[in-house]
């Protein structure tokens, strides 16, 4: 024992034991043999007296001891300066001009509140010194702040994740719980947004403030249960959370049919709720928090960090390490390689202000020299990997990582999917961070509040004993009677339209409770219509309304509508004309008057060109003045009939009547085929066939009493004191048998629906006429919004596909097959002039041209008349005078043509004028077509007729005179 050798082994071994410890000692205090390392002040404002800045306290020491770990970096020591704010922004505050005036810190790490934060980033500002936040609000604003870094993701990040969920489920509405301050505050823009992007909308914003006692927190939650959301999204901190839950069971709103979301920072500190909490009062609700990957380094940190915990806080129940501790343990990670960055010569303090006497603490505060140099190096970085995962700073803003979605269930949580701003859900997440495209789109299977498996459908009819308030409007008995009880007071109401109101209740996969409420409309035109009748739902008096009402699109901008359970249109009906078989006249209907006009003119003008054109060459044509002019006529119109005699020897005649005869062959026959129709078949024939007839006419147009079919008419032109309503069919019918001069109308316009019921009902006095003008039908209105519209409107397409619509409309409407089917647009019978336009162009361009080429052989054959140096007057009578003589076309005269020419010109203007030279070698020509045989003979020319063979001309003339 007392061996030499073993005295000085335990010597050297105490001796070595000594300076390690003065070594590590001296390490710790900055004051290692190092000369050169520069100390770099930090200070850290931390709400000590909560568990989450306890946590991010721990995290913070781990940090800067892993720092200076590191041998490399010897040449740094960054000196935190730790206070704590003690829940209050006077303190926070205080404790941020300390460290800027008193110790001069380069940085400051906090504080965690956002009402505290807000003040110190001001005074960040103003100092340029780097303020690094875990401030979860968005309205601390990084860019309006250039000294401001957010150390933690915004609550705004984490709202299109709660949004999907609401899409993945069709909630349409939801409810916001939210804590009254900035916390609770910011978040609310951003979440509406998100929500309205995917169609839904917040329908009530429910604000607890952070003092409120039990007794409110219970008032409000029956407050919202008296409502039909049952989706409720709740950003409240853990404390609040928890209170709240609580009474939530007590008032029964976590049962079956009820969805809470929680969101991040409740969710991601869910362990500092008390677990009889969550055990009796939180099952079934789902959360949103940051996904962090599991890695070696996190779980041995864990481990580190809780021993460090227990060292630190011995006192205290173990709180478990969670996200906002590994993004303050990443952020003086960040902030430590950042100060490396700027350099290892000595940092100076801040520059001093103004020292003059009588300044306060804010005027005496100076101006970081190295801020802005400190503030470039973090502004754009990354710590890949960082304890939180990839954490990485875009112009001074965290970058969200992908969300977890959980499923509160015992005493923890289960993970049932993920979201990520690119793909959305989904079920599991790769190792990468990015969500599994081969996984289906949806979560896990949730277990929801009530130990329910069955998704809720967002919303319920409230169990509070309260009805479906639904207005009902008094119209046509066969669509809609509402009748009350004397003794009861009870409302009935009877028709096509609440028995499809009842069946379409009926469908719904769940019980829809519901009264009738009465909405009169009288006949005034002062008084409420549909629109007053629809507009109840704006003001809360009704919840739905059931009637005949028309899907409008101005009655859509404060109401929803479901899909149309009867499809309308605008007609109008008008009373019948009299039979006209018992009209003498009848015969004149089948040609209008135009047309009768028309073809008498065609008749006499090819009367006249057939008598032109055979008038020299034909003896039926000629004689008497009056035999001609009846001739004229006679021919013509006798083609009506086929029945003309007379010979046509011109050819150009007969060409004139192939076309005229086909004129007539088509207009006899179309005429009997009218006619015809007229005598043997009734004619549907209204008194007008057209609405602007009752404009022009200044009628009476009636239409349904409190319809929308009034402003129709008025944007139509009507003038609206000619309008009258009415209720029933015996109404309209009454008025259409008067008529407009007597106290009646000449028309009736309404929808559809109606007037075929009043159409099978008077069948044989009515008929529809003029433009249809299309409308969207009749709809069921709820509240905009409403959830209720599209349930209903599935329902209704489930009543429409089957037999159950088809017997409705049977028992209200009969069978319209009972009634003889008109035509809705009946129109004239009469033929026009338009029907026949084409075949009168042919037959005038034929005539007309015919008698063209007549005229220019006759004047080129006469031309001699023309050549003469007499007055026009003059040749005008004597080519009259040459045209009326019967033209001789025999070749077998025994005087020659030059004489006989000589002596025929001679005469004619010897009878014209007896001054009138003329030359006696003039030949007289008349138009003749002729073919010569060769012989020196030439025979009757084809459409001439000839003088009798050996005939003198002389003779022919005066023959000819003398009939005249």
């Amino acid at each position: 024992m007392h061996n030499p050798r073993c005295k000085f082994l335990i010597i050297f071994i105490q001796f070595v034991s000594i300076i390690s410890f003065c070594h590590y000692v001296i390490r710790i205090r900055g004051e290692d043999n190092n000369t050169s390392a520069v100390k770099v002040d930090v200070g850290i404002i931390l709400d000590l007296e909560t568990d989450v800045g306890k946590v991010m306290h721990i995290s913070i020491l781990l940090a800067l001891a892993d720092y200076h770990a590191n041998t490399s970096r010897g040449a740094i020591r960054i000196v935190p300066h730790i206070r704590d704010s003690k829940k209050d922004d006077v303190e926070a505050a205080s404790a941020a001009i300390y460290l800027l005036k008193d110790v001069q810190v380069q940085a400051i790490f906090g504080p965690q509140m956002s009402t505290q934060t807000d003040f110190v980033i001001d005074l960040g500002n103003r100092v340029r010194v780097p303020i690094i936040s875990p401030a979860t609000s968005p309205s601390l604003s990084v860019k309006e702040n250039p000294f401001f870094i957010r150390g933690a993701l915004p609550s705004s990040s984490q709202t299109k994740a709660i949004a999907a969920i609401v899409k993945n489920y069709n909630w349409r509405e939801v409810v916001v719980i939210y804590e009254e301050s900035p916390y609770g505050t910011g978040i609310l823009p951003y979440l509406t947004d998100a929500l309205l992007e995917i169609n839904s909308f917040v329908s009530y914003r429910s604000g607890i403030s952070p003092s409120a006692n039990d007794d409110q927190i219970l008032r409000e939650l029956y407050k919202l249960k008296t409502m039909q959301t049952r989706v409720f999204i709740v950003h409240l901190q853990e404390h609040l959370a928890s209170r709240l839950f609580l009474k939530a069971k007590e008032t029964g709103m976590m049962n079956s049919g009820y969805t809470w979301i929680i969101t991040d920072v409740l969710t991601s500190l869910l362990d500092l709720v008390d677990t009889s909490v969550i055990e009796s009062s939180m099952q079934g609700v789902l959360g949103v928090k940051s996904y962090v990957a599991r890695s070696n380094e996190l779980d041995m940190f864990t481990k580190r960090w809780r021993k460090r915990f227990r060292q630190e806080y011995p006192d205290m129940d173990q709180v478990e390490l969670n996200v906002f501790g590994l993004w303050a343990y990443d952020s003086i990670t960040l902030l430590a390689e950042a100060v490396e960055k700027v350099g290892t010569t000595a940092i100076p303090k801040l520059k001093k202000a103004d020292t003059r006497e009588n300044l306060t603490d804010l005027d005496a505060l100076g101006t970081s020299e190295v801020g802005s140099l400190l503030i470039d190096s973090m502004q754009n970085t990354e710590l890949k990997p960082g304890l939180s995962g990839d954490f990485r700073i875009v112009d001074r803003e965290l970058q969200p990582s992908p969300y977890q979605i959980v499923n509160i269930i015992g005493k923890g949580e289960k993970i049932v999917g993920f979201w990520t701003e690119k793909d959305g859900i989904s079920h599991k997440l790769k190792m990468n961070g990015k969500t599994d495209k081969t996984n289906n789109k949806q979560l896990g299977v949730i277990i929801w509040p009530g130990e329910s498996t069955i998704v809720p459908r967002g919303w319920e009819i409230p169990t509070s004993g309260k009805k479906l308030r639904v207005g009902v409007p008094d119209g046509l008995e066969q669509f809609i009677k509402v009748e009350r009880d004397p003794t009861t007071q009870a409302v009935t109401a009877t028709g096509f339209v609440p028995d499809v109101f009842k069946e379409v209740i009926l469908s719904l996969p769940y019980a829809v409770p519901y009264e009738f409420i009465p909405f009169p409309i009288a006949h005034s035109p002062t008084s409420k219509n549909y629109d007053h009748l629809v507009q109840k739902i704006t003001s809360k008096e009704y919840d739905a309304v059931v009637g005949d009402v028309t899907i409008l699109a101005s009655r859509y901008e404060y109401v929803d509508f479901t899909l149309p359970y009867l499809e309308s249109s605008i007609s109008a009906v008008v009373p019948l004309r009299n039979d006209d078989r018992k009209n003498a006249w009848i015969f004149l209907k089948p040609l209008k008057a135009e047309l009768w006009i028309a073809t008498g003119a065609f008749f006499v003008f090819i009367g006249f060109v057939v008598w032109v054109l055979e008038h020299r060459v034909n003896e039926d044509f000629r004689g008497p003045k009056r035999k001609q002019v009846g001739m004229i006529f006679w021919f013509s119109f006798s083609t009506l009939v086929f029945a003309h005699k007379e010979k046509i020897t011109s050819n150009l005649s007969r060409f004139v009547l192939i076309v005229w005869v086909f004129v007539v062959l088509v207009l006899t026959s179309s005429y009997t085929a009218s006619l015809t129709s007229m005598l043997t078949v009734q004619q549907l024939r209204p008194t007008i066939t057209d609405l602007n007839d009752l404009i022009k006419n200044g009628e009476y147009v009636g239409y349904k009493k409190g319809s929308f079919v009034k402003d129709v008419l008025t944007r139509m032109k009507f003038d609206s004191s000619k309008f009258r309503s009415y209720g029933t069919l015996e109404e309209y019918n009454d008025a259409l048998s008067r008529g407009s001069k007597n106290g009646g109308v000449g028309a009736i316009v309404d929808e559809l629906p109606y007037l075929r019921l009043l159409l099978n009902k008077y069948c044989r006095k009515y008929i529809m006429v003029g433009q249809t003008y299309k409308a969207a039908g009749f709809g069921f209105a709820f509240p905009k919004g409403s959830p209720l519209v599209p349930d209903v409107s599935r329902a209704i397409l489930k009543v429409i596909e089957g037999e159950t619509m088809n017997n409705i409309i049977q028992k209200w409407f009969g069978n319209e097959t009972d009634c003889p089917k008109q035509d809705g647009m009946a129109t004239a019978s009469s033929l026009t002039f338009d029907s026949f336009k084409g075949l009168f162009l042919i037959a005038g361009v034929s005539a007309g041209s015919s008698l063209l080429l007549f005229f220019l052989i006759f004047l080129y054959q006469n031309r001699e008349i023309l050549a003469t140096d007499d007055s026009i007057g003059k040749k005008l009578c004597a080519i009259a005078k040459v045209f009326d003589l019967k033209r001789d076309d025999s070749n077998s005269m025994s005087k020659k043509p030059s004489e006989g020419n000589e002596s025929l010109t001679a005469t004619v203007f010897a009878e014209s004028d007896s001054s009138i030279e003329l030359s006696p070698n003039l030949p007289l020509q008349s138009p003749e077509i002729g073919i010569s045989d060769g012989l020196g003979e030439s025979p009757a020319s084809e459409g001439f007729s000839t003088t009798e063979t050996g005939t003198p001309v002389h003779e022919t003339m005066s023959g000819t005179i003398e009939e005249r």
